[in-house]
């Protein structure tokens, strides 16, 4: 516990004189004539987006007579394309994601109006973003740029090992160590998280990175695992084991977390309850806690340290799995393209894009890697168990697949032989 400490405040320092240093500054220049006047709106799929009205902020420094709005689309996945397919008053930015962009009915009117953001013309800053997190066309265009990454883990309450004098895990017998000790000592589920759905689950945030490392040691694997081969379903034995193993020794106690209603804002509350060791969930999920430990009611009456760490799969130590979390996509066809272009050309910088994740609590998707102190302990991951699934090529029929095999073999109604035995056929 003291050598992450150690660390967060190490990183802490390291990130405040990056900043303080001026090597992140690109600086902006604008393009076009500062008294343009017109509206640029972005919709998604977030209730609220307090970082992306930010950098609105900061862009009217240079453009003060430019509206910008952020605007939430309800059923967004069904909507959008109408949305975008509107004569007049049509979005200019969008939310996109890899796993739906690639296929789907849905999403094939919003693919229609999506804009090479890879064109030399639009001069925006894609060199500033991990490779791994952009998605290319055939001939290398890019209509995604990643504005957060994710990453796969569980939040964990530093008080409680601290009062029961157990070492936080890193590796995975630490961990089944670490989760009867708890036991023993009266905690009825070491380890919590969502699990009423199969999507965003806590046993896909255990087997996926293990499924994804699996397949990174060995190209002909992936390739399988992708046409969704049944050969490929011995591959997913080791992260389905992994799920197993932790609801059958009781770490996780899956009636107590199907009474958790959602992935987000009740994971978040039922941990700051301030009784559960470790609360299993997706950095997406993380990125709400400091704005929520002033709305539970629990946390602020006894408020705790907490972190985020990788879940420790191997006797090395646990993966980091990085993903993008949120993309934008500009709408060729809408009003007012150059000024669209010319925000995005002022976001996609390193500086801004830090300063988004900053705020949102979430991973930023550029070189400069700089995390919030919560995600300290990712930064410890080495090379060789950090990947990443866009840039490895793993599609979503494959990241389905083991969504669903760990979801069954969690919740009991597949054994780890028939959900291996089923890959590609699992529905």
């Amino acid at each position: 516990m003291k050598k992450l400490f150690r660390f967060a405040a190490a990183l802490m320092m390291t990130s405040l004189l990056a900043s303080c240093g001026g090597d992140d500054k690109e600086e902006f220049k604008p393009s076009l004539d500062p008294e343009t006047k017109c509206d640029i709106r972005v919709v998604g799929d977030y209730s609220n987006f307090e970082a992306l009205e930010a950098e609105f902020d900061k862009f009217n420094e240079f453009y003060p007579k430019v509206t910008l709005s952020y605007q939430k689309i309800d059923d967004y996945t069904n909507n959008l394309g109408t949305a975008l397919s509107k004569e007049s008053d049509a979005p200019n930015i969008f939310f996109s994601y890899a796993s739906c962009m690639a296929g789907g009915d849905k999403y094939e009117s919003a693919r229609a109006h999506m804009e090479d953001l890879s064109d030399p013309s639009l001069k925006l800053n894609l060199d500033c973003i991990r490779s791994g997190l952009l998605n290319h066309g055939d001939s290398g265009e890019v209509y995604m740029v990643p504005v957060f990454s994710r990453t796969y883990g569980t939040m964990v309450n530093l008080d409680l090992f601290k009062k029961e004098n157990i070492e936080i895990p890193a590796t995975w017998n630490e961990l089944l160590a670490a989760c009867q000790s708890f036991l023993d000592k009266g905690y009825e589920s070491p380890m919590m998280g969502y699990s009423a759905k199969d999507s965003s689950c806590l046993m896909n945030t255990i087997a996926y990175p293990a499924f994804v490392a699996e397949l990174a040691k060995k190209p002909e694997a992936l390739a399988k695992a992708n046409n969704l081969d049944p050969e490929a379903g011995e591959y997913m034995r080791g992260a389905l084991t992994k799920v197993k193993d932790l609801v059958d020794s009781g770490a996780i106690d899956i009636d107590k977390c199907n009474l958790i209603s959602d992935n987000y804002t009740q994971v978040i509350l039922r941990f700051f309850e301030g009784d559960v060791p470790m609360m299993i969930a997706a950095a997406d999920t993380v990125s709400g806690t400091k704005k929520r430990e002033s709305q539970s009611t629990a946390f602020s009456e006894s408020p705790f340290e907490y972190t985020y760490i990788p879940i420790p799969l191997t006797d090395q130590g646990g993966y980091f799995i990085d993903s993008p979390s949120v993309e934008f996509s500009v709408n060729k066809d809408c009003e007012n393209l150059d000024m669209t272009n010319e925000f995005m050309r002022f976001l996609v910088r390193t500086e801004e894009l830090n300063a988004m994740a900053s705020i949102k609590r979430l991973v930023t998707p550029t070189k400069k890697l700089s995390f919030d102190p919560v995600y300290a302990a990712f930064g410890e991951i080495p090379a060789e168990r950090t990947f990443s699934p866009e840039g490895l090529g793993v599609k979503d029929p494959l990241a389905k697949q083991i969504r669903l095999a760990s979801f069954k073999v969690g919740k009991g109604t597949l054994t780890v032989d028939e959900a291996v035995s089923m890959y590609g056929s699992l529905e």
